[in-house]
């Protein structure tokens, strides 16, 4: 039975990738439906209560420039923020909150409720309709058909999902909640290569039975920042996290348990996660090494329920229980539920366009976990991208793809789709090779423009970024013009500097390392530009500014090679010259681009200058 009249866009899943793809697709003008299979679970923070964090905090804040929801829903249900590496250069500032997890998940349903042109439905999706190569809809559960132009397939953990306790296994996409089944088998049976990946949870604890006072605080910045370049939803008070340590007594009687561990015995056979590894996997590893560290974060403001990050295991409940009463500050904790580990299906990227279609299946696109990402910033902004594309490609528009010096969405889509992976992929700051350009305070300067070009940000976002804009302006011109000499001096003194001889620019004088723009504040505070933010970015600005046009003119060489397309249906095997594995790494992955070619693990220089060569340049 056909349900509903044809959509423009289905999204199947509705996770961070589900939720910001149905999101941004009926902000773009799409007729949406979001088929879930719990209305009641519609954005879950199935691993830690937290957002951001090093570069996935420039993630949500470019998802935000752009338009998209998950800032503001994360700042409006934040309870701590910090921005990390405060001490490093400004391209690894990245900043990372605590969220109450309840309230995250009801500020996205009621963002999509309110939604025009979205609308939502509670089954299963069991298959897809395709013929003739495209797709045409979906086949639910309960024996409904959906029609729509394109489906965006978000499925997260959920397909044939396996969670693992101890020697116990069961299956499930989440605690408490069913696999998905039948989706992974049709792909395949339609041609796609599928694989297995692993995650992993710790367990939750009552925070009523920690002692906190032999753990370390850690609590909030006292300036706390926000992610969305819209609004003010600072903190006025915060939740601390706190912090303890393992040591080699609980180290003990974790190996006790590694008979019976799934990681161990053979009994997940998917690939885990290198960066947030089990705390079995970590002992394992660096045997060297008596203590490892955990971080004890609330789940939210009201809820005593306590996440303990570091301790993620899927070790028989029972050395659980004994190893975290070993942990200093845990010694009564009483559990909320154990850890676990889930392993589920996945599709290797490579077998994606830079839009996330899929190659094979015209109107299908994949976001999220089903590529192969970890973390809930990775799986947020390939729904952005994915819904945004599901939408234009039935406009008849242009795709939207932003390249590896536009946004660190870029560089995420780009390692997927032409590098692939075997692991849980992770976005990091030395992934990017322009980070300088890539930073968290910039992002709007960025892609705003973009963003409102498509009809995804808004009237509202391009006033606010256009006032910045005319503030900067007004700024760099103030510090382009000379202080007198006294005033300059007097600064030098300050800082115990060599006194100058002339007047000097503002401008010239912060560019010392010695020397912030927080130090010419009497001279400038009254100016209407004189704002934290507008302060920041002109700072920036002046300190790395040799740095910066350095970058944009490494950008503009790797333009001129990204400017080089490659015809869709090129033909490498007529190409001579190209070595073997060039040539079928390339007919495999059919890149966009040269520039995209050349990253592509086991393309040599040598196959690049012959492919320069043939197609005439």
């Amino acid at each position: 039975m056909v349900l509903d009249e044809k959509y423009d866009v289905i999204v199947v899943g509705g996770g961070h990738a589900g939720c910001e793809a149905a999101y941004c697709a009926a902000k773009t003008g799409g007729r949406v439906l979001l088929i879930t299979m719990n209305m009641q679970t519609i954005a879950q923070m199935s691993c830690n209560p937290a957002m951001g964090g090093v570069a996935k905090g420039q993630i949500v804040r470019e998802i935000d420039a752009l338009g998209g929801g998950s800032g503001l829903i994360t700042d409006k249900s934040m309870i701590q923020f910090r921005m990390l590496n405060r001490s490093k250069g400004p391209a690894m500032w990245s900043p990372r909150v605590q969220s109450d997890r309840m309230q995250f998940a009801q500020y996205w349903r009621e963002l999509l409720e309110e939604t025009e042109g979205l609308f939502m439905f509670q089954d299963m999706v069991t298959g897809l309709m395709v013929s003739d190569g495209t797709v045409h809809g979906v086949k639910t559960a309960l024996g409904l058909q959906f029609e729509a132009s394109t489906v965006v397939l978000t499925s997260g953990t959920f397909m044939n999902g396996l969670i693992h306790v101890g020697d116990q296994n069961f299956g499930g996409g989440r605690a408490g909640e069913r696999a998905s089944k039948g989706i992974t088998e049709e792909l395949v049976a339609l041609g796609f290569e599928a694989g297995r990946m692993k995650t992993g949870t710790p367990p939750r604890i009552d925070g009523r039975t920690i002692d906190y006072k032999v753990m370390e605080e850690q609590p909030g910045d006292e300036d706390p920042g926000q992610f969305s370049f819209l609004g003010d939803y600072k903190l006025r008070k915060q939740r601390s996290c706190w912090i303890t340590h393992t040591s080699q007594e609980v180290h003990d009687t974790l190996k006790k348990g590694f008979v019976r561990s799934p990681l161990f015995n053979g009994a997940i056979a998917g690939t885990g996660p290198r960066y947030c590894p089990s705390i079995e996997d970590k002992i394992d590893r660096f045997v060297e090494k008596t203590s490892h560290q955990i971080f004890v974060e609330p789940e939210g403001w009201n809820t005593v329920e306590v996440y303990v990050n570091g301790f993620s295991t899927s070790l028989p409940v029972e050395i659980q229980y004994e190893a975290l009463h070993k942990v200093r500050g845990f010694e009564n904790a009483k559990f909320f539920r154990p850890g676990y580990a889930i392993e589920y299906d996945y599709f290797p990227p490579t077998q994606l366009k830079h839009t996330l279609e899929t190659k094979l299946i015209s109107g299908l696109y994949f976001a999220g976990q089903i590529n192969g990402t970890t973390g809930y910033e990775e799986a947020a902004c390939q729904g952005l991208m994915a819904g945004v594309n599901a939408v234009r490609s039935v406009q008849g528009k242009d795709p939207f793809i932003l390249g590896r010096d536009d946004a660190y969405i870029g560089v995420l889509i780009d390692d997927l789709i032409t590098k692939g992976t075997e692991e849980p992929y992770r976005m990091f700051t030395s992934r990017a090779e322009f980070r300088l350009l890539l930073r968290q305070d910039n992002a709007d300067l960025r892609l705003t423009a973009l963003g409102y070009a498509i009809g995804l940000a808004g009237d509202q976002r391009m006033e606010a970024l256009s006032a910045k804009q005319a503030l900067m302006a007004e700024g760099k011109e103030a510090l382009d013009t000379n202080l007198p000499l006294k005033v300059v001096n007097d600064v030098l003194s300050a800082k115990e500097q060599q006194p100058a001889k002339e007047k000097t620019k503002t401008s010239k004088l912060v560019a010392r390392p010695q020397l912030a723009l927080a130090d010419f504040e009497d001279q400038f505070k009254a100016a209407s530009w004189w704002n934290p933010e507008v302060v920041e970015q002109l700072e920036i600005d002046i300190k790395y500014g040799g740095y910066i046009e350095r970058e944009r003119e490494n950008v503009a060489k790797m333009k001129r090679l990204n400017d080089k397309a490659i015809p869709e249906q090129f033909d490498y095997f007529k190409v001579k010259g190209l070595s073997y594995e060039g040539r079928d790494k390339l007919d495999t992955i059919r890149p966009a681009t040269i520039a995209q070619a050349s990253r592509i693990s086991g393309i040599s220089q040598s196959d690049i200058h012959v492919l320069l060569v043939y197609m005439g340049r």
